[in-house]
């Protein structure tokens, strides 16, 4: 009988553990993270903006995903239009202003889950110091031992659309368009346990 008991209650621990489960601290990876940004350009062509040099933290809890969340610094001084005209131009005062305003932020405020493999992470992004409310729409595509660093990785890709109007980046609209899609993609790992 005793051994049925402690049987059941190794079962019931077990069941329970995954509910108790610290969430993971991740730092993300900038030579496997893009945030690309695409435009309309006066009808003709939808061209892209990739952020590079991508910093960030990500607390992942698996078991409670509103406990989750995301801190991520976008370096100007990474930001690729895969031109060095229009990078220059991108910096400017025109658009992002890069000397003045060296950063663009991101903060989440909530992580919900919605469907399997699939959050909403809505939070600040910060723009030229102004901040406004988006709305991630995030896929988790895989959390596992990395195979070559041994690490534990996570990636997830992401998407919103954003009005570059309200962050005062809006020059040339409605020409060049204002609405621009915002699509990430991440991978971030977590110090190896000892």
């Amino acid at each position: 009988m005793r051994i049925r008991l402690l049987s059941a209650a190794a079962l019931l621990t077990l069941a329970v553990a995954p509910a108790f489960a610290a969430p993971v601290t991740y730092k993300l990876d900038p030579t496997h993270t893009n945030v690309l940004a695409q435009w309309n350009h006066f009808g003709f062509s939808n061209p892209f903006a990739n952020f590079g040099d991508v910093e960030g933290v990500l607390v992942y809890d698996a078991a409670n995903v509103g406990k989750s969340s995301v801190q991520v610094t976008l370096p100007l001084s990474g930001l690729e239009g895969f031109s060095q005209k229009f990078n220059e131009h991108l910096r400017s005062a025109d658009f992002f202003d890069a000397a003045k305003f060296p950063n663009a932020t991101f903060k989440s405020t909530k992580v919900e889950a919605a469907g399997e493999g699939k959050l909403k992470v809505t939070g600040n992004l910060t723009i030229k110091d102004t901040t406004r409310p988006v709305v991630l729409d995030v896929t988790l595509n895989k959390a596992a031992e990395h195979p070559m660093s041994k690490a534990p990785t996570i990636g997830f890709d992401a998407t919103t659309k954003i009005s570059r109007t309200e962050f005062g980046v809006g020059a040339y609209v409605p020409n060049v368009g204002d609405e621009v899609t915002l699509r990430i993609t991440t991978e971030a790992a977590a110090p190896k346990a000892k």
